[in-house]
């Protein structure tokens, strides 16, 4: 749930990584053996452990290069209440990019409503 944020000049903050590497990624060099799953970074920690806060369906993310450790994190996202159909996999470790690169567009939203209290829903077509 790290996310590469530099606060140094104020708000909104700037990302200390991005484009062509994350801090997933880092994270998952620097300790290779690690079973890294990037999830939970792209809604603040209330709507994280009670995803009913916010009405309606919406989506949570996972990524990770190990995918037992993502059937794990699905799990505790279950318990915590999102539905499975809500839990989409990105893929890999790399798609951690772009759920911190979504951070400070998160920011703007929390701005622009006032509340915390949102998220997104991934919706495609037929």
């Amino acid at each position: 749930m790290a996310n590469p944020l530099d606060f140094s000049h104020g708000m909104p903050p700037t990302l200390t990584v991005c484009n062509g590497d994350s801090l997933g990624e880092q994270i998952q060099r620097a300790f290779p053996e690690a079973r890294v799953v990037k999830s939970l970074n792209t809604v603040n920690c209330d709507v994280m452990v009670d995803p009913g806060i916010v009405p309606g369906s919406h989506t949570m993310f996972v990524a990770g290069n190990d995918g037992g450790a993502k059937s794990e994190v699905r799990g505790l996202l279950e318990s915590f209440g999102w539905p499975p159909g809500d839990v989409v996999d990105l893929g890999d470790i790399t798609a951690s990019r772009g759920l911190e690169m979504y951070l400070p567009l998160w920011l703007r939203f929390w701005g622009a409503t006032g509340t915390g209290h949102l998220n997104v829903k991934l919706v495609t077509g037929p």
